[in-house]
């Protein structure tokens, strides 16, 4: 009979995921209580190094697994959550995209959470109440300014406060546990509703026309099960009644449909086509919402209590148990790619993420992307094409205005004023196209030449003159006040040479009095809720010129424009960077289709320097899908993606050489031991190499082989980061949008 004592003792263990820059998951103790509770999917507040962290429980270990006993196993601080509340699925989605973008997994699991719970809030925590008992507990508090500051808010708050208010008013949580124990408070969670409310009708759908029914009845086919479908239809086609009466079929069936749009600024018109449509929860999700309600709208998601989940980018990982559809507007723009930190494609996420679900993909867009129309090509995706406006609506004439021989005013051409005076006579609107915001891109000294760059980058100041007078570095954020003389010759005359939307809106109240300027920018919709006041006021049928940037492009209805007059594309034209052009005809395309989207006919004025750029002319007398395929011809000569697969090493410290020696180092191991799959361009200094002080230098990775990049890479970078320079800063960039 074997002895007793040789029997090993079960170490109950969970693997966590640390939300720490390392690439590994890591092993934590509990007791064998806390090991039959813990789900995988589930928080726990952990101790790493000296921090105390929220983590995600990935992996339950088998008791009897063995063990490293070199190791000393940290024991779990607490269990915060009694149940999972990151769903198979997702935990599956999220791991492939740490394994794709090549990015820490504890990182990236965060990214798919609020940030209540990122904290280690309570997953109830908006259900939690905190009631005052005692009114006269001044004396108990005495030794304890946190106690006494949370006793005065609970007092102004005699019938109870929800603990998130509290939380955001600064008040811990552990303050309040402090005074429960105290008999001064009590914690009352009161039960939550997360019933999802049966959908109904509001308002009955549109008569589709052929082409829309065809779309309609393609998708359906694919209801529960995975397809990609292309939704190319040019502007104004109705693209956004077709995702409607799709949507209507899916919330039939009781599940859950996921729509994405590329900018807050969208949200209110969308959520408003949603609730004069359908009867239903819908949840909002971006980045303008305050922790609380940002919180409220994921648990509505995640519990599948909202039907409709509409957000920007980051909505992608939301759990949703009833997934039926999910659905990318304006699939092209670049929002849907995050430049910082986890440089993850939501696009591209969403096709995995139903491929998981087995659900279909709509990708829709007036001007899609070049890697959209090759996974077409490869047979990878369903082109649907809406090629009819809706109503008698038609599409706009363009027009190339040449500035070289063009008479100008402000930098406008006369004849373009002269159009756009025509059109405000006949109570009509007009949209004014200028993608920089500020007054104007360069100031200089008349008399040396002189001119304001920013002491940090290898760029010019801004000048903008609201709400005071002062130069903006857009890249670093640097503010400098505007100098009264040339600091190189002390001349007082110094000039604002260029146009932004500041300076264009001075010219135009000069131009035309009597009509209102509704400018559309960063710096003029800044103030929660000003996008929508101007939005209610340019649905007005009054005479109005509408100025601004890229806001003003992206899926808006304006259904007064019959004037579209777009200011200057010349830079977009001249970028190395190789997706320049292509950003560019986008651009023009989508502020093209503001116009004539109503009853009248519309037109577009382009000014340009280069009127006879072959792929302008393209664009301007044949249309986007010419060149889109011209474009994709010069792609594939020159193998750049679609047609490679890329990843875009960004390096940055102090010293320039130190870059470039460093990753000329690390770029010949590469090539070692890649043995000719991948082609390594670099290093070379970034487009813009001296940016907020550090010099920037980058290089580019390109292989016909996706995978075997992946594999080589893995290793590599790993192996960089952990020989980098304290002082350097590095990231990786798969399939990277930007060169800058």
């Amino acid at each position: 009979m074997a002895n007793s004592a040789s029997i090993a003792t079960p170490i109950y263990r969970v693997r966590v995921a640390v939300p720490v820059y390392l690439y590994d998951c890591f092993d934590y103790s509990l007791s064998q209580e806390q090991y039959q509770q813990a789900e995988v999917g589930a928080r726990v507040a952990v101790s790493f190094g000296r921090q105390n962290l929220t983590g995600i429980i990935v992996e339950k270990i088998a008791p009897d697994a063995p063990l490293d006993s070199s190791f000393k196993l940290k024991a779990i601080t607490e269990l915060l959550d009694d149940r999972a509340i990151l769903d198979e699925k997702v935990l599956n989605l999220l791991t492939w995209s740490a394994q794709y973008y090549q990015f820490p997994i504890g990182e990236v699991m965060q990214s798919a959470l609020p940030t209540l719970l990122r904290q280690g809030k309570p997953y109830n925590l908006l259900a939690r109440t905190w009631n005052l008992l005692d009114l006269h507990a001044e004396d108990k508090i005495k030794r304890s300014e946190r106690q006494q500051e949370a006793y005065k808010i609970l007092k102004l708050h005699p019938t109870g406060t929800g603990e998130n208010l509290l939380n955001l008013a600064g008040v811990e949580t552990a303050t309040l546990k402090a005074l429960e124990k105290k008999g001064i408070c009590q914690c009352v969670l009161a039960e939550q509703d997360f019933s999802p409310m049966p959908m109904s009708m509001a308002q009955m759908p549109l008569t589709a026309n052929p082409e829309q029914k065809k779309a309609i009845d393609r998708v359906l086919k694919a209801r529960n099960q995975y397809q990609a479908f292309l939704l190319d239809g040019l502007t104004g086609s109705g693209k956004t009644e077709v995702y409607l009466q799709i949507m209507q079929e899916v919330l039939k069936q009781g599940k859950q449909v996921l729509v994405l749009v590329p900018e807050i600024g969208l949200t209110p018109q969308t959520i408003s086509r949603f609730q004069s449509r359908f009867h239903c929860n819908i949840a909002l999700l971006h980045s303008g919402l305050n922790d609380s309600k940002r919180m409220q709208a994921w648990q509505a998601a995640q519990t599948g209590k909202a039907s409709i989940i509409l957000g920007t980018r980051s909505a992608i990982y939301t759990p949703l148990p009833n997934l039926g559809l999910i659905v990318i507007d304006e699939e092209h723009d670049l929002s849907f790619k995050q430049q910082e930190g986890f440089r993850y494609h939501a696009r591209d996420v969403a096709l995995y993420r139903g491929n998981l679900e087995q659900c279909p993909v709509i990708l829709g867009s007036a001007t899609p992307s070049i890697e959209c129309y090759a996974l077409a090509k490869q047979g990878k995706m369903t082109v649907l094409e809406l090629n009819q406006r809706a109503g008698t609506a038609v599409m706009p004439k363009m027009h190339i205005l040449d500035l070289k021989v063009a008479q100008k005013q402000h930098g406008i051409s006369q004849l373009l004023i002269g159009e756009i005076r025509k059109r405000l006579e006949k109570k009509e609107q007009v949209l004014v196209f200028l993608n920089r915001r500020g007054y104007a891109p360069v100031l200089i000294c008349e008399s040396c030449a002189w001119q304001a760059k920013c002491p940090h980058c290898d760029a010019n100041f801004t000048v903008h003159r609201t709400p005071y007078q002062h130069l903006h570095c857009h890249h670093c954020g640097t503010i400098h006040r505007m100098p009264e003389h040339c600091p190189q010759c002390n001349h007082r005359e110094l000039k604002s040479v260029g146009m932004g939307t500041a300076k264009v809106e001075e010219s135009l109240n000069e131009l035309f009095p009597q009509h209102d300027v509704i400018r559309v920018d960063r710096d003029s919709t800044s103030r929660v809720g000003s996008w929508q006041k101007i939005y209610d006021k340019i649905q007005k049928s009054e005479p109005a010129i509408l100025l601004g940037t890229q806001m003003l492009a992206k899926g808006h209805h304006f259904p007064y424009v019959t004037l579209v007059a777009i200011l200057d594309i010349d830079s977009g034209l001249l970028s190395v960077d190789f997706r320049a052009i292509e950003r560019t005809a986008q651009l023009i395309v989508q502020v093209t289709g503001r116009a004539g989207r109503g009853e009248r006919k519309g037109d577009v004025f382009l000014q340009t320097l280069r009127p006879d750029h072959p792929l302008l002319n393209i664009l301007v007398n044949e249309d986007y899908r010419k060149f889109a395929k011209e474009t994709m011809k010069e792609r594939e000569m020159a193998q750049m993606p679609p047609f490679r697969y890329a990843a875009l090493v960004r390096c940055e410290s102090k010293n320039q050489e130190l870059n470039t020696e460093f990753l000329q180092q690390h770029a010949q191991l590469l090539r070692q031991d890649s043995a000719g799959i991948i082609d390594i361009w670099g290093p070379i200094p970034a487009p813009m190499e001296r940016k907020a002080g550090r010099y920037q230098s980058h290089m580019v990775l390109l292989s016909t082989d996706r995978a075997r990049l992946h594999y080589y890479l893995r290793y590599w970078w790993q192996n960089i980061l952990h020989n980098k320079p304290s002082n350097m800063k590095l990231s990786l960039d798969i399939d990277p949008q930007e060169l800058s």
